[in-house]
């Protein structure tokens, strides 16, 4: 009985530490400010993005080529920083469409705390920046990238916007944290549900979602079960060799061009 209790309060332990430790496995910081030269978009110009609760976010711009152009707001993963986001964005800019790649306030020196609130906050304040670029909502393609899938969805099931991304999206955090995390309680842990699957139906406009078979860190079945809960416009592309962040190796951007000119360049011609 003494090593039942004991292995029961070390699991106890474990939880507990898990539950507490949540929101550093699942954010990782950088404070990095990068130069859109440096990462080879120099067509883009760093701005600062404020939010309705105070802070600054870094943010890369470029206007699009003519006002009928589809405009891209990217919502990017967990990790890393937006210049390691650039060469996902060199085709949409060769296309003329206009970019807006946006830091969370985590990053770059905003001095933010990470949550699914605050995410949902920076997004809004980058959804009200287009607007006073002039941009059309209508124009609007919000792309979201992993953990900012959930982010993307949420603006799209609140905002009107002409089209919706996913690359590798999830049905919900809770969900994916019971996958990984499969010996712990772990959907009745997580505060940052990002519940997409509860979202989408309220999304109106078409929406792409783009994942690779043999991605580990969300997989291709998460994708699947957000796709089949879609009742408006949607298609979906499923890559048999792709992995989590190489989507683009497998010719990606060509399928998300030939969607926006289908669903945005259409619809602003009307």
């Amino acid at each position: 009985m003494g090593y039942i209790a004991s292995g029961l309060a070390l699991y106890v332990l474990f939880v507990t530490v898990l539950f507490l430790t949540q929101r550093s496995l699942l954010y990782h910081p950088d404070q990095t400010v990068p130069d859109p030269e440096a990462f080879d978009v120099p067509e883009m110009t760093a701005v600062r993005v404020p939010t309705r609760d105070g802070f600054d976010l870094l943010a890369w711009w470029r206007a699009p080529r003519n006002e009928n152009s589809p405009v891209l707001a990217i919502f990017h993963g967990n990790a890393g920083h937006i210049g390691t986001r650039a060469h996902k964005v060199r085709d949409y800019l060769d296309a003329g469409y206009g970019v807006l790649l946006l830091s969370y306030r985590y990053n770059a020196g905003s001095a933010g705390n990470p949550s699914e609130a605050n995410l949902f906050e920076d997004a809004r304040a980058g959804l009200s920046f287009l607007k006073k670029q002039g941009i059309s909502e209508s124009s609007i393609a919000v792309f979201g990238e992993s953990l900012g899938t959930g982010v993307a969805v949420a603006m799209a099931a609140t905002h009107k916007v002409g089209a919706v991304v996913l690359e590798a999206p999830y049905s919900s955090m809770t969900e994916l944290a019971q996958h990984h995390y499969w010996y712990a309680p772990s959907r009745w842990l997580v505060r940052d549900r990002f519940d997409s699957l509860s979202r989408v139906g309220d999304v109106y406009a078409p929406i792409l979602i783009l994942h690779g078979e043999k991605d580990t860190v969300i997989p291709p079945q998460f994708g699947r079960r957000l796709y089949e809960a879609i009742s408006g416009p949607k298609e979906v592309r499923f890559f048999a060799e792709g992995g989590h962040s190489d989507l683009l190796e497998y010719g990606m951007a060509s399928i998300v061009v030939d969607f926006l000119e289908r669903t945005l360049s259409n619809t602003n011609e009307r």
